[in-house]
């Protein structure tokens, strides 16, 4: 199996913390649809004929297009690809384009799974945050959808916010019962170069990020999943039973993937590519039949660390007859690295797989640092 994604790169405006591509001129989004379907006719090829199992449209904010300009992509995607009838048809979206018109037109598209992307319910987090939306509009958003059905959807919540106690924290996890979500995302704002935030923290505009505060938060994360069932299958992410992102998964397990529009990366296992991240000079690329990405091939050890990287993320782990498949030197090098974090408790092994503790999560770059091979 394999999926699509489909980068959609404009905004309403900038949020302080975001390094995603986009743009906050949206003169040009006829013409981004249909150089996107210009790639996905150029790039027909690329997954082989394997069936698509998840489309994803990320960005950005996907939400921006209304359902016709969706259906264009998702005609033509059907017309190249073989798209299974099961598949999980997600789109990214802000709870201020959530409106009832919208989720109504939404009904008549392959749209099957909303991410929202709420990231906080208080007002003060989200004024810092410079998001378009207000906690009215959070709360209401999330009533809509499940009157008009949409039962799989996703909540993006960002946590170590310097506006957000631990209190508030802790009842924005609580809103996850009380909406019935069935999947969330949970994020640590980091501050990343270039950004607004980072730009704010620089001038003493905005007080800096506390270590801290993100590790209490992200302990209450884990007690509250606990506390209610939640199933953490990876740092990040969260879900009810059944409710587990295809998309996500597949990602973590190395399926392929096409990424199609600007700064969108694909991966076919053996290598990866990533188109160029700025609006004008790929439609131009598009437009002109000019080269719009790069590439690069992975070696064995390239895969061996990609597999690490993303593997020990999740509650599956990394097995040992997986990393055999890399051969004896790999494997007793992995087992050398990873003790010292076995004999720390920050990993456990149960049987032939090694998983991260909870603590361990904590340190997973670290750690996925420790065992890659250079």
């Amino acid at each position: 199996m394999a999926g699509i994604y489909l980068h959609i790169p404009f905004c309403k405006q900038a949020c302080s913390y975001c390094n995603f591509h986009f743009s906050t001129t949206l003169q040009a989004k006829d013409q981004m649809v249909s150089a996107l379907c210009r790639e996905l006719e150029q790039r027909r090829d690329y997954l082989g004929g394997d069936k698509i199992d998840t489309i994803y449209l990320g960005g950005g904010t996907p939400s921006l297009l209304n359902a016709s300009e969706l259906n264009i992509l998702f005609l033509k995607i059907e017309e190249l690809f073989a798209v299974s009838p099961e598949a999980e048809v997600t789109l990214e979206s802000n709870p201020d384009d959530l409106s009832h018109s919208f989720l109504t037109e939404l009904l008549d598209t392959p749209v099957n799974r909303l991410s929202i992307g709420i990231q906080s319910f208080f007002d003060e987090d989200l004024r810092a945050m410079n998001r378009a939306h207000d906690a009215v509009q959070s709360h209401s958003c999330l009533e809509l959808v499940h009157q008009m059905g949409f039962d799989n959807f996703n909540i993006d919540l960002i946590y170590g916010m310097p506006t957000l106690s631990m209190e508030q924290w802790q009842d924005n996890l609580l809103n996850l019962n009380t909406f019935e979500v069935p999947h969330v995302s949970c994020y640590a704002l980091t501050v990343e170069p270039g950004t607004a935030l980072f730009h704010q923290i620089r001038k003493g505009q905005a007080p800096d990020v506390k270590d801290d505060k993100m590790v209490a938060h992200f302990r209450a994360l884990v007690e509250f999943a606990e506390e209610n069932e939640l199933l953490h299958y990876e740092i990040s992410n969260l879900a009810r039973p059944q409710k587990l992102a295809v998309h996500n998964r597949n990602y973590w397990f190395g399926a392929p993937y096409l990424g199609i529009g600007p700064s969108a990366h694909s991966f076919n296992g053996q290598q990866r590519s990533w188109n160029v991240a700025n609006n004008q000079k790929y439609l131009k690329a598009i437009d002109q039949n000019l080269p719009y990405q790069e590439s690069e091939s992975l070696s064995e050890i390239d895969q061996y660390n990609e597999y690490v990287l993303t593997r020990l993320r999740t509650m599956w782990g990394c097995q040992i007859n997986e990393i055999n498949k890399w051969g004896e030197e790999t494997y007793q090098h992995f087992h050398n690295q990873i003790q010292p974090f076995l004999d720390s408790s920050h990993v456990r092994r149960e049987d032939s797989t090694y998983r991260l503790t909870p603590e361990g999560m904590l340190l997973a770059d670290h750690i996925s640092k420790e065992l890659f091979m250079t």
